[in-house]
């Protein structure tokens, strides 16, 4: 079983400039879904493919790296209902603040699934208007 207090430490993370240390938390092999139908929305089977395909995509268009702050935690045995949000303006000069829930799986203390939800238009926005890449 996850602790609140465990998985509100692995989130703090994200806050700061340690997110790095949230993704000591994540399983290698975890499988990571982004629901929604924008450009980084998928099916990830690893660590690497998720951060690969969806913050090393985004960071570049902030001035810094994106920080996610947690607004509730729900917790019941391996599982944890994250809530998440951002408020930052991209370089294009778009305000991206975006809500989200994560949907977390725990195995010994690490994360092994996420199903990720999101403002999916708000993301298309800040893609488009920062780069012609929109896959």
């Amino acid at each position: 079983m996850i602790t609140y207090e465990t998985v509100c430490n692995i989130f703090k993370h994200l806050e700061s400039d340690t997110s790095e240390k949230f993704f000591d938390s994540v399983a290698d092999d975890v499988k990571w879904t982004v629901l929604g139908t924008q450009p980084l929305a998928g099916n990830y089977q690893s660590k690497t493919a998720f951060h690969q395909a969806t913050f090393s995509r985004l960071n570049p268009l902030f001035s810094g790296d994106l920080k996610l702050f947690t607004r509730d935690v729900f917790v019941d045995g391996d599982t944890a209902i994250v809530e998440l949000y951002t408020q930052a303006t991209a370089k294009s000069g778009v305000q991206f603040n975006n809500e989200y829930c994560w949907i977390c799986q725990f195995r010994d203390q690490q994360i092994v699934e996420v199903r990720a939800y999101l403002d999916s238009a708000l993301v298309t926005k800040v893609i488009k208007a920062g780069t012609t890449d929109v896959r």
